[in-house]
Protein backbone atom coordinates (compact mmCIF):
# COMPACT_ATOMS: atom_id res chain seq x y z
CA UNK A 1 0.00 0.00 0.00
CA UNK A 2 2.78 2.08 0.81
CA UNK A 3 4.46 1.78 -2.15
CA UNK A 4 1.07 2.92 -3.94
CA UNK A 5 0.65 5.66 -2.23
CA UNK A 6 4.28 6.72 -3.05
CA UNK A 7 4.12 6.21 -6.99
CA UNK A 8 0.82 7.36 -6.90
CA UNK A 9 1.90 10.95 -5.40
CA UNK A 10 5.06 11.07 -7.95
CA UNK A 11 3.12 10.39 -10.73
CA UNK A 12 0.88 12.92 -9.92
CA UNK A 13 2.80 15.34 -8.86
CA UNK A 14 5.13 14.94 -11.82
CA UNK A 15 2.04 14.87 -14.20
CA UNK A 16 0.15 18.34 -13.09
CA UNK A 17 3.83 19.51 -13.54
CA UNK A 18 3.94 19.01 -16.84
CA UNK A 19 0.30 19.60 -17.35
CA UNK A 20 1.30 23.40 -16.27
CA UNK A 21 4.33 23.75 -18.95
CA UNK A 22 3.85 26.37 -21.57
CA UNK A 23 4.97 24.05 -24.46
CA UNK A 24 2.94 21.01 -23.06
CA UNK A 25 -0.30 23.52 -23.62
CA UNK A 26 0.78 24.42 -27.23
CA UNK A 27 2.00 21.09 -27.83
CA UNK A 28 -0.75 18.47 -26.30
CA UNK A 29 -3.82 20.49 -24.29
CA UNK A 30 -4.93 23.14 -26.82
CA UNK A 31 -4.97 20.82 -29.66
CA UNK A 32 -6.51 18.17 -27.35
CA UNK A 33 -9.31 20.88 -26.21
CA UNK A 34 -10.21 21.80 -29.85
CA UNK A 35 -10.92 18.48 -30.34
CA UNK A 36 -12.77 18.26 -27.50
CA UNK A 37 -14.93 21.53 -28.89
CA UNK A 38 -15.16 20.28 -32.21
CA UNK A 39 -16.43 16.73 -30.77
CA UNK A 40 -19.24 18.81 -29.24
CA UNK A 41 -20.32 20.56 -31.92
CA UNK A 42 -20.46 17.79 -33.94
CA UNK A 43 -22.60 15.79 -31.51
CA UNK A 44 -24.62 19.19 -31.30
CA UNK A 45 -24.75 19.10 -34.80
CA UNK A 46 -27.46 15.88 -34.24
CA UNK A 47 -30.14 18.23 -33.05
CA UNK A 48 -29.04 21.52 -33.98
CA UNK A 49 -27.27 23.16 -36.35
CA UNK A 50 -26.62 26.89 -34.54
CA UNK A 51 -23.74 26.17 -32.68
CA UNK A 52 -20.15 26.47 -34.03
CA UNK A 53 -16.89 25.77 -32.73
CA UNK A 54 -13.49 27.65 -33.32
CA UNK A 55 -10.57 26.37 -31.78
CA UNK A 56 -11.87 25.83 -27.58
CA UNK A 57 -15.09 28.05 -27.79
CA UNK A 58 -18.43 27.04 -28.60
CA UNK A 59 -20.56 29.55 -29.95
CA UNK A 60 -24.74 29.83 -30.67
CA UNK A 61 -25.57 31.67 -34.40
CA UNK A 62 -28.82 32.08 -32.88
CA UNK A 63 -27.72 34.42 -29.09
CA UNK A 64 -23.98 34.75 -29.78
CA UNK A 65 -23.37 33.07 -26.46
CA UNK A 66 -20.15 31.39 -25.90
CA UNK A 67 -18.53 28.60 -23.60
CA UNK A 68 -14.57 28.66 -23.72
CA UNK A 69 -13.11 25.03 -22.76
CA UNK A 70 -10.26 26.13 -20.10
CA UNK A 71 -7.88 23.99 -18.35
CA UNK A 72 -10.17 22.27 -15.77
CA UNK A 73 -13.02 22.17 -18.48
CA UNK A 74 -11.25 19.63 -20.65
CA UNK A 75 -11.00 16.53 -18.60
CA UNK A 76 -7.78 16.11 -18.27
CA UNK A 77 -7.26 16.67 -14.63
CA UNK A 78 -9.80 13.90 -14.03
CA UNK A 79 -7.36 11.88 -16.73
CA UNK A 80 -4.05 12.30 -14.53
CA UNK A 81 -5.68 11.36 -11.41
CA UNK A 82 -7.06 8.12 -13.05
CA UNK A 83 -3.36 8.05 -15.09
CA UNK A 84 -1.44 8.33 -11.58
CA UNK A 85 -3.91 5.32 -9.80
CA UNK A 86 -3.88 3.03 -12.72
CA UNK A 87 0.18 2.94 -13.13
CA UNK A 88 0.64 3.12 -9.27
CA UNK A 89 -1.04 -0.24 -8.92
CA UNK A 90 0.40 -3.57 -9.15
CA UNK A 91 -0.97 -5.09 -12.35
CA UNK A 92 0.64 -5.94 -16.00
CA UNK A 93 1.11 -3.72 -18.36
CA UNK A 94 -1.75 -4.94 -20.93
CA UNK A 95 -4.23 -4.56 -17.59
CA UNK A 96 -3.05 -0.95 -16.75
CA UNK A 97 -3.10 0.25 -20.37
CA UNK A 98 -6.66 -1.35 -20.99
CA UNK A 99 -8.06 -0.06 -17.76
CA UNK A 100 -6.47 3.78 -18.85
CA UNK A 101 -7.54 3.33 -22.11
CA UNK A 102 -11.62 3.08 -20.95
CA UNK A 103 -11.53 5.40 -18.29
CA UNK A 104 -10.07 7.96 -20.60
CA UNK A 105 -13.10 7.35 -22.73
CA UNK A 106 -15.53 7.23 -20.08
CA UNK A 107 -14.10 10.62 -18.26
CA UNK A 108 -13.72 12.65 -22.07
CA UNK A 109 -17.87 11.16 -22.70
CA UNK A 110 -19.13 12.63 -19.83
CA UNK A 111 -17.29 15.10 -19.99
CA UNK A 112 -18.51 16.26 -23.44
CA UNK A 113 -21.93 15.55 -21.79
CA UNK A 114 -21.09 18.22 -19.73
CA UNK A 115 -19.71 20.76 -21.99
CA UNK A 116 -23.17 20.13 -24.06
CA UNK A 117 -25.53 20.58 -20.74
CA UNK A 118 -23.21 23.98 -19.45
CA UNK A 119 -23.95 25.10 -23.31
CA UNK A 120 -27.49 25.28 -23.04
CA UNK A 121 -27.53 25.98 -19.56
CA UNK A 122 -25.51 29.20 -20.24
CA UNK A 123 -27.98 30.34 -22.61
CA UNK A 124 -31.04 29.62 -20.02
CA UNK A 125 -29.63 30.99 -16.84
CA UNK A 126 -26.49 32.24 -15.50
CA UNK A 127 -27.11 31.64 -12.10
CA UNK A 128 -27.69 27.40 -12.42
CA UNK A 129 -24.50 27.57 -15.39
CA UNK A 130 -22.50 29.30 -12.64
CA UNK A 131 -23.38 26.36 -9.96
CA UNK A 132 -23.25 23.35 -12.34
CA UNK A 133 -20.20 24.89 -13.77
CA UNK A 134 -18.33 25.07 -10.45
CA UNK A 135 -19.74 22.15 -8.65
CA UNK A 136 -21.52 20.00 -9.45
CA UNK A 137 -19.88 19.15 -12.89
CA UNK A 138 -16.44 19.39 -11.77
CA UNK A 139 -17.36 16.84 -8.27
CA UNK A 140 -18.71 14.67 -11.07
CA UNK A 141 -15.96 14.10 -13.61
CA UNK A 142 -13.31 13.33 -10.64
CA UNK A 143 -16.13 11.16 -9.25
CA UNK A 144 -15.94 9.35 -12.75
CA UNK A 145 -12.54 8.99 -12.45
CA UNK A 146 -12.63 7.44 -9.15
CA UNK A 147 -15.46 5.34 -10.38
CA UNK A 148 -13.57 3.79 -13.13
CA UNK A 149 -10.39 2.92 -11.00
CA UNK A 150 -12.89 1.45 -8.33
CA UNK A 151 -14.79 -0.97 -11.24
CA UNK A 152 -11.03 -1.36 -12.87
CA UNK A 153 -9.72 -2.57 -9.65
CA UNK A 154 -13.21 -5.13 -8.72
CA UNK A 155 -12.00 -6.24 -12.54
CA UNK A 156 -8.55 -6.95 -11.56
CA UNK A 157 -9.78 -8.87 -8.71
CA UNK A 158 -11.99 -11.48 -10.54
CA UNK A 159 -8.90 -11.80 -13.03
CA UNK A 160 -6.43 -12.76 -9.95
CA UNK A 161 -5.56 -16.46 -9.97
CA UNK A 162 -6.96 -18.29 -7.36
CA UNK A 163 -4.44 -19.13 -4.55
CA UNK A 164 -2.93 -22.59 -5.39
CA UNK A 165 -4.75 -25.57 -3.55
CA UNK A 166 -1.75 -27.00 -1.99
CA UNK A 167 -0.84 -23.99 -0.55
CA UNK A 168 -2.51 -23.91 2.92
CA UNK A 169 -3.19 -27.90 3.44
CA UNK A 170 -1.63 -30.55 5.34
CA UNK A 171 0.03 -33.54 3.52
CA UNK A 172 -2.13 -36.24 4.97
Amino acid sequence: MLRFVIVFVILLLGLFWAYVLKPVEVLFVDPFTSVVAWVSTQLIHLFDDNVTSQGKVLQSTINGFAVSIERGCNGMEAVIILFAAVFAFPATLRQKLAGFALGFVAIQALNVVRIISLFYMGQWSQVWFDWFHLYLWQALIILDALVVWLLWLRWLSRRAPPPTAGASVAAA
